[in-house]
């Protein structure tokens, strides 16, 4: 942010508190712009009165003309009996683990730093499908899900101030006999694509080439038989 312009603070996702339980933006380590409390109302501490606004609709602030000074640190954080403070979330990891071409199932499993879930579909030759229930798991601060839209298993880890985002894309060749799948690992700040060689397109070719040489051949053959019927 530049000096004199203004500077937007957001949570990611929309905050729920409890009763006896506020919510704050803190400034490095123990300065506090403002808070909100359950019943949505907002104050603004010291200097910050006169210089910032506070959204309690979605706990977003703005701090107008920003000065060298205002450099720092901003963390959302939420209080009750004590303080938990809300980092941004670690980044994901979505690989797969295990599959089999027999049967078309494959697992996959989505890594933080201090968590896993793994997860098996199973495809056919039109789609794929979850196996078993419950793919996430939550804590008081954050969550971990994994969850299949349409050709691509997503794993998501968010919390009230930031999110992260892992998939792999799903891709079927004659699943009727094989089960290809290739990786694609994606997230908020980074973007991976690996691509795979399909052999359905290698076959295709393989039967044009072979048609091609059958009709060039039966042509040569039509005329060599017309000229001898002229002589």
């Amino acid at each position: 942010v530049l000096h004199g312009k203004d500077l937007h603070l957001d949570v990611e996702k929309p905050v729920k508190l409890e009763k006896k339980t506020d919510f704050f933006w803190k400034f490095n380590t123990s300065n506090y712009v403002g808070k909100i409390s359950y019943n949505k109302e907002s104050v603004l501490f010291g200097s910050y009165e006169v210089r910032a606004d506070f959204f309690g609709q979605n706990y977003s602030l703005v701090l107008k003309n920003v000065k060298h000074s205002d450099s720092g640190d901003y963390t959302a954080v939420v209080t009750g009996g004590k303080e938990q403070r809300v980092d941004p979330v670690s980044p994901v990891n979505l690989t797969l683990t295990s599959s089999s071409s027999d049967s078309c199932n494959l697992t996959v499993t989505c890594t933080i730093v201090d968590l896993n879930i793994s997860r098996t579909f199973r495809c056919d030759a039109h789609n794929c499908s979850l196996l078993e229930e419950n793919p996430s798991t939550t804590d008081m601060l954050s969550s971990l899900i994994v969850y299949l839209q349409q050709d691509t298993v997503f794993c998501n880890h968010s919390n009230e101030v930031s999110w992260k985002n892992s998939m792999m894309v799903i891709v079927q060749c004659l699943c009727n006999q094989f089960c290809f799948s290739f990786t694609g690992h994606i997230d908020a700040n980074n973007t991976t694509v690996t691509v795979c060689v399909v052999v359905a397109a290698i076959i295709i070719i393989l039967v044009i080439g072979y048609i091609h040489h059958r009709t060039k051949h039966k042509s040569k053959s039509k005329q060599v038989f017309i000229k001898i019927l002229q002589k």
